[in-house]
């Protein structure tokens, strides 16, 4: 039996796609699926020696009978054979949701929440949750039912190392193909991401280019043998590396980035690519951290 698959619940239309999602993604893992509702703080007041938190009080019924119960039934809807459990932890979200990674295959969570859930990825809170997990983290974003290939963001890096991994046995999981592609900044300041990288400087676009297939070769080697039934196409690309990811997205079912990485993605998901990413990919992005269980 494969380790759980989770998912932040929160009952926002966001979070309710987002357990949609997490029921397939734990049909073809064969595993369990965790609805996981995390209450920020207990309440003040609650007398002396009651449980932090209570099913009889005021709310919490209701969500358990309603949230959860509604969050439950979507993701039957998508995987009618996968086990359910639920969970209600008092704790801050984000904490609640590390801990659940620990003994989970994968974390899945929506682009947008209320409540305890708020903002999920909105600023820190996602780039939080994607570098401390301690599994792949999935943001379900972008059009509804994405179809085509999985895409993955290659880098010469370990972070990239576990990417290509997970992209792999995502897209055998699937029956998807595979695109992987290496992004080469050039030309003038305008194919830049960012304030640090220095302007003005020009590259040979033919020697950029190699070294992309140079990447991507060294990155690929040896994956094809332990999955032969995926189609793998290499792209070596010279440009923009935020304007390429969106780009790709839109004929992606699904974009796999390392948590941190180097030369084209240099601090991913710490700064201005991985916000790009988060907040303008049209399809659901995996996040998979460097040393992660």
């Amino acid at each position: 039996m494969a380790k759980p698959v989770v998912v932040g619940v929160d009952g926002s239309p966001s979070s309710l796609n987002a357990v949609e999602v997490a029921g397939h993604e734990a049909e073809i893992r064969g595993a369990e699926l965790r609805l996981v509702h995390a209450f920020g703080s207990p309440s003040p007041h609650l007398p002396p020696g009651w449980p932090a938190w209570n099913p009889a009080g005021a709310g919490v019924r209701e969500l358990l009978d309603g949230t959860l119960a509604e969050a439950a039934r979507r993701a039957r809807g998508t995987a009618p054979h996968v086990d359910i459990t639920r969970d209600v932890t008092v704790g801050e979200p984000l904490m609640v949701l590390e801990i659940a990674s620990r003994t989970a295959s994968l974390v899945v969570v929506g682009s947008r929440g209320l409540g305890a859930f708020g903002s999920l990825l909105l600023g820190s809170t996602s780039a939080h949750l994607a570098a401390h997990a301690r599994c792949p983290v999935l943001v379900v974003r972008g059009r509804p039912s994405p179809e085509g290939p999985v895409v993955l963001a290659v880098d010469n890096t370990p972070a990239s190392e576990e990417a290509v991994r997970f992209a792999f046995a995502e897209a055998s999981l699937r029956g998807a193909d595979l695109t992987a592609l290496h992004v080469c900044r050039a030309g003038g300041s305008d194919a830049y991401d960012g304030p640090a990288d220095p302007p003005f400087v020009t590259y040979d676009e033919t020697h950029l280019r190699k070294h992309a297939e140079h990447v991507l070769d060294v990155a690929l080697a040896g994956r094809q043998e332990r999955y032969p039934d995926v189609a793998v196409r290499p792209r070596p690309i010279v440009g923009r590396v935020r304007h390429t990811l969106i780009e790709v997205s839109a004929d992606a079912q699904l974009l796999v980035v390392g948590a941190r990485g180097r030369g084209g993605f240099t601090g991913l998901l710490l700064g201005s690519v991985s916000q790009a990413v988060l907040h303008h990919a049209q399809c659901p992005v995996a996040v998979v951290r460097h040393g992660a269980e």
